[in-house]
């Protein structure tokens, strides 16, 4: 009896043995395991803090206002990438990034470096009590000079969006606007700069008192997760479901009063086409869109979210400023010979770019007015009114260029700001 409790105490302790050996080894297997994992997000933010030391050296040397060009502050014309993830499924390989076109990625990234260096200089110099128009030139001129505005070659992508408040999009000032900036004003500002067609479209909304954090910090993170959720064959339905539920998480107190946050549910992200801000696939921002395109290998989107205190649901209202020809333009005998003109004038210089009634006048198109109408009535021009809720509430956008691929996707317009 006792040798076989002796046995049986040697068994166990042979089997605790092993046991707590098993524990040990996959205990150091976790711990290399762990450290493996440790070391490569170091390596990560190693990377990106060289590439963002890059970036700050050559911004060292632009000067404020920014007036020295892109191509001249990176004089070998290779332009900083956006921030690059990796598609896990796929094997990355971060040599292999410029597979897809060399070319055609650096001219997105001259334009989106462009934006970086714009948008910082218009964070800077825009305060409440400057007339709107003033803004929107001097952000204009200083994008022209960046890029070395030269016809629909490289210049501005479309108009410069300053829209206000209720107003979510697609304002502008035309010309004997006066309206001032006002310090409790919610500005939307959205401008896009573009290289041989390939079009940066970026957006992010000022304010200046505290009141309206939460309302940007909903947007901003809805649009975080629209780029989150993009990738190789991520369907946009859920891309826009995902949106919503982080958006319509948040709410604001504005003067006592607790608004939920919305979704606007009638704007949406797009895809993004040679010399085509608007290429055919909407990004929603709500669940049930019942879209099922998927995002594909090489495509180009803006992921752009808008949240609002009002109704959530956006109307025309306001005078018409933004303006674009169709891409598909139908084959129509113009028989007005001031339209006629007005349409090679825009030809000319925009292509099918989006313009706006001041850049029309800029170029000696005085009384352009009922031209520019007869245009749309025969279906060549298309008009883009200004976009509002609700008066009274306040809107907010956020929006980012990426690049989809395969092994990874890239955020173009990324920046330290956003």
């Amino acid at each position: 009896m006792n040798e076989n409790n002796q046995l049986s105490n040697d068994n166990q302790l042979l089997n605790d043995n092993k046991l707590s050996n098993d524990n040990k080894l996959l205990n150091d297997n976790h711990i290399q395991n762990e450290q493996k994992n440790i070391n490569l997000e170091k390596n990560k933010l190693k990377n990106i803090k060289k590439r963002l030391a890059k970036k700050k050296k050559k911004l060292s040397n632009q000067t404020f206002p920014p007036t020295i060009p892109i191509n001249k502050l990176y004089s070998s014309n290779i332009y900083p990438k956006g921030e690059i993830v990796e598609n896990k499924i796929n094997n990355f390989d971060e040599n292999k990034i410029n597979n897809f076109d060399e070319n055609t990625l650096n001219n997105f990234r001259e334009a989106a470096e462009a934006h970086r260096q714009v948008r910082q200089y218009a964070k800077k110099f825009i305060q409440p009590g400057m007339k709107i128009i003033d803004i929107a030139k001097k952000i204009e001129n200083a994008t022209a000079l960046l890029i070395q505005k030269d016809g629909i070659k490289r210049g501005w992508g479309f108009p410069t969006g300053l829209s206000l408040n209720n107003c979510a999009a697609h304002y502008t000032p035309n010309y004997g606007d006066n309206t001032i900036l006002n310090k409790n004003d919610v500005m939307k500002l959205d401008f896009g700069i573009q290289v041989e067609g390939k079009i940066i479209d970026c957006a992010f909304t000022l304010t200046w008192d505290e009141k309206y954090d939460e309302l940007l910090n909903a947007v901003k993170e809805a649009t975080n997760t629209g780029i989150k959720c993009a990738g190789i064959d991520a369907r946009l339905c859920e891309i826009g479901s995902s949106i919503q539920e982080v958006m319509e998480a948040h709410e604001i107190v504005l003067d006592g009063k607790v608004y939920p946050i919305k979704s606007i549910r009638n704007l949406s992200g797009h895809s993004i086409n040679l010399y085509q801000i608007h290429g055919g696939k909407t990004v929603p921002i709500i669940k049930n869109s019942g879209n099922d395109d998927k995002m594909e290998d090489g495509e180009f989107y803006a992921i752009e979210t808008f949240g609002s205190t009002g109704k959530g649901y956006i109307y025309n209202d306001m005078a018409c400023s933004h303006y674009m020809k169709e891409f598909y333009q139908p084959k129509i005998n113009i028989k007005n010979q001031k339209s006629k003109k007005l349409l090679d004038t825009i030809n000319t210089n925009f292509g099918t770019l989006a313009f706006c009634r001041r850049w029309l006048e800029d170029l000696g198109e005085k009384d352009h007015l009922l031209s520019l109408k007869n245009l749309c009535n025969l279906g060549i021009i298309r008009d883009y009114p200004p976009l509002c809720d609700i008066k009274g509430c306040y809107t907010a956008q956020y929006e980012h260029t990426i690049y989809i691929s395969s092994s990874h996707k890239e955020i173009l317009s990324r920046g330290e700001d956003f």
